[in-house]
Formats: structure tokens, C-alpha cells, sequence
């Protein structure tokens, strides 16, 4: 354990001399391995170091959404270089590390370890705040977590014989001023997505993607069109991999203020115009819907605008 402290100090140190040399990621291998040599030369495997500066800079555009979302008071360069990449190191942690591996309050409390080390006066404090505050967004994963158990190994199981969850989503749209506009949620990772929830046992699918979308926006929708589903392989502690079935569909909504629910996960939720969206930054699987979704409602304007004419 005292060898990942060390090495979390490596990355730090990397992560810095990359941000004061002009963020060039092609760099950050070499100066990691100048850095390992020199601060832990008795370690021997500088793996666990090499991963962990790569993955923070392969994530580094998602990760500083997120300290902007979480620290809203304070722009990214006006945050000082070292709290910047404590932040980096530990978010990474926090939300894309393997839990088992790295537990959300051994993230928080590394990198405020860190900040006492290498930060200034307040930075434990600034560090603590921001991190919790995303930690309370995520769900407060492992809270209530009991004693750890001895892990059981769950069994590889064939994609075929892999559980089913279901899912309903929705592009939400509505009419505002002869304008269309798209109800979206931001997660924490810094993608805008479409709201979706779980699909109860023996609950139809398009009843409870509408029940799903009032719990999560706070909007009433009709189902309007079939858009589809994807599907995704994800892990459970338990259960080991399960395949999680989207269904979307595209739902109409009155052009009401949005309340974003209590699921965890989410930082915002908003009205877009059809016109502003290609700027966004969605999940690749997600395009595709959407794209759908914009190409029926722009057939839909047009057929309409003809028929006025």
C-alpha cells in the first residue's frame, strides 16, 4: 500500500512537470520515467505508475469538465497547477478506477494526503470539497459498505447466457416559440445524454420509460416514435456481467421548466435548441439516436411548413 502512495506521488509530480511545460501529451511518458527512476528507483515494476499518468491524460478533457462543474467559483487556470492535477489524479480515481482496486474513500483520502504534502495552506480543504462534492453525486458509493468480505471469484459467463436489464429512454422535445428544443442531462463525466431507468419486472416498456423521464426531468412526455435500442455489456459485484438493453423512443413534452431528479450521477439538466446541439459533447452511442431523433422532427417541420403554405 505504502508503494501506491509513493507511486500516486510519481504521477503527481509527472502530471505537474507536464502542466507547467505546456501539456504535451506526447511528453508525459518520458518525463514519467525520468520522474520514477529518480523518486522510486527501489521499486523495480513503475507499472501502476505508467497506467495511471497515461489514463488521467488520455481522460483529462472528461476530468476537467468535471472540476469545472464541481468548482464552479474556480476557472481551471486560475485553480494552482498542483491542486489542478491533485484533482486530475483523484477524480480519475474516483470515477474511472476499478473499486475494488481503489475504493471512492481511498481516492478522496490519497489525494488529500497529497495536497497536505505537496498543496498549499488550503488545499486539503479545496480538494476535500471538491471531490466530496462529486462523491455525493456519483451516490456516495460504498457508504454504508460493510466489513470486506473475501472476495468469490464470479465465473466468466458466454455473452448469450449473460442477464438482461432493461432500460427506457427518450429524446424529449418540445415547441417554444416556433422553435424545437431537446431536454438533456450532463453526468458527471462531462457528456450530455438522454435521460433513461430501469424497466420494473413485468412493466411495459414504454410506460416505464415515461415514468423514468418524470422521475429523472420532472416532464411529462407522450410516446411519439420508436427510435430503437442499443445494448451495453456492464459488471455487477455480484451478478458478474450483465447486458443492459436500451429502448428509446422519441417523446413529446410541454416546454416546462426541467427538475433534475435524486438518481445520482447527474450534475444538470437542460433545454437546448435543435440548432445548438451539434456542439455538445454526447457518448458515441448515443449519437446515433439522437441523430434520428433530429432528422424526424426536421421531416416533421418541413411536411408541416408545407402544408401551411
Amino acid at each position: 500500500m505504502a508503494n501506491r502512495h509513493l507511486s500516486r506521488s510519481v504521477v503527481l509530480q509527472s502530471l505537474f512537470e507536464w502542466d507547467f511545460r505546456g501539456r504535451h501529451d506526447e511528453e508525459i511518458k518520458k518525463i514519467v520515467a525520468r520522474n520514477a527512476e529518480e523518486y522510486a528507483p527501489g521499486m523495480g515494476d513503475f507499472s501502476f505508475i505508467e497506467d495511471l499518468a497515461k489514463n488521467i491524460i488520455s481522460k483529462r478533457p472528461d476530468l476537467d469538465n468535471v472540476i469545472e462543474k464541481a468548482a464552479p467559483d474556480w476557472p481551471l487556470d486560475k485553480i494552482s497547477p498542483v491542486d489542478r492535477n491533485i484533482l486530475r489524479l483523484g477524480l480519475y480515481e474516483l470515477i474511472f478506477a476499478n473499486r475494488d482496486e481503489v475504493p471512492a474513500k481511498v481516492a478522496i483520502n490519497e489525494s488529500i494526503e497529497l495536497a497536505k504534502t505537496f498543496g498549499g495552506e488550503n488545499s486539503s480543504k479545496f480538494i476535500n470539497g471538491v471531490l466530496g462534492s462529486v462523491y455525493k453525486e456519483l451516490g456516495e458509493p460504498g457508504k454504508d459498505a460493510a466489513p470486506r468480505k473475501k472476495k468469490v471469484k464470479i465465473p466468466d459467463i458466454p455473452y448469450e447466457k449473460m442477464p438482461i436489464q432493461k432500460l427506457g429512454g427518450a429524446v424529449v422535445y418540445a415547441h417554444n416559440e416556433g422553435e424545437i428544443y431537446l431536454a438533456l442531462v450532463h453526468d458527471v463525466f462531462g457528456h450530455w445524454t438522454l435521460s433513461k431507468g430501469k424497466i420494473e419486472p413485468d412493466e411495459d416498456v414504454p410506460a416505464g420509460t415515461i415514468r423514468e423521464i418524470k422521475e429523472e426531468m420532472g416532464l411529462d412526455i407522450e410516446i411519439i416514435e420508436d427510435l430503437g435500442s442499443n445494448e451495453y455489456i456492464a459488471s455487477d459485484p455480484e451478478k458478474g456481467k450483465l447486458r443492459k438493453q436500451v429502448h428509446y423512443y422519441l417523446g413529446k413534452a410541454n416546454f416546462d421548466q426541467i427538475t433534475l431528479g435524486t438518481s445520482g450521477g447527474l450534475d444538470d439538466a437542460r433545454w437546448f435548441r435543435l440548432t445548438d446541439i451539434l456542439e455538445l459533447n454526447f457518448y458515441n452511442d448515443i449519437l446515433p439516436i439522437v441523430t434520428k431523433a433530429v432528422m424526424l422532427l426536421t421531416e416533421k417541420k418541413t411536411a408541416k411548413e408545407k402544408v401551411v403554405k
